[in-house]
């Protein structure tokens, strides 16, 4: 009997393990089904946080963690005469956010890459506009992952980290239990801040929606 409760407990444990990790890279038919829902559940967040960035109609756009791919939708949909790439370390995310844009990949305004933020694709001042939702909790190392993203933005570009989670937030309390759980980085509203100033970007804010845990952290590449 408590070998037989040894095991399902391992397995449970192991379960847990495998569903936890399909947030961090989704894998397989499962993870295709996160990214999809992740469309929908980030939907208006990503819709607060792009209005807090100017995007240009010709602009030449990156989102980076691209997830499912309905952020690159939008950001198409804002820069009609421009160009989006989206780039995901998920071979999962790469293949729905394709389904999602399939219309504009087709059309040739839209591209969607596996890559890494830790080793961006893409020669120096490549982007007018980069933009991350939702998934700077995972990277493998933020402050050069962040000076990565700054060195493929154009003089005078502009970043947009965009997330639901920061430490000191509204539902600070429920995001310091769940995000060890994810093995993701809960940054307060300073250390959003402070990650920007210290990779290089000026004009450094962050902006918050009233009654969220949202927060939204901009900066430019200097002219």
């Amino acid at each position: 009997m408590h070998l037989l409760l040894i095991v399902k407990v391992v397995a449970m444990v192991g379960l847990i393990a495998w569903l936890l990790r399909q947030f961090r890279k989704p894998s397989g038919w499962l993870g295709r089904g996160i990214a999809r829902s992740m469309n929908v559940s980030h939907g208006q967040m990503t819709d607060w946080g792009l209005q807090q960035v100017a995007v240009a109609r010709d602009a030449a756009i990156l989102d980076v963690g691209c997830g499912g791919g309905e952020t690159v939708r939008k950001l198409a949909e804002m820069a009609p005469a421009g160009s989006v790439v989206g780039v995901d370390l998920s071979a999962a995310s790469v293949a729905v956010a394709r389904k999602t844009n399939a219309a504009q990949v087709a059309a040739g305004r839209v591209r969607i890459e596996e890559g890494s933020v830790a080793a961006l694709p893409f020669v120096d001042a490549s982007f007018d506009v980069v933009t991350a939702v939702e998934t700077h909790y995972y990277w493998p190392d933020l402050p050069a992952n962040v000076r990565e993203i700054r060195r493929v933005l154009k003089p005078g570009g502009s970043f947009a980290l965009i997330a639901e989670a920061y430490r000191g937030g509204p539902l600070g309390l429920l995001y310091a239990v769940v995000m060890p759980l994810l093995g993701g980085k809960l940054l307060s509203d300073k250390e959003h801040r402070d990650l920007l100033v210290q990779a290089g970007f000026v004009d450094v804010a962050t902006h918050h929606q009233k009654g969220t845990n949202w927060i939204c952290a901009v900066g430019k590449r200097e002219p």
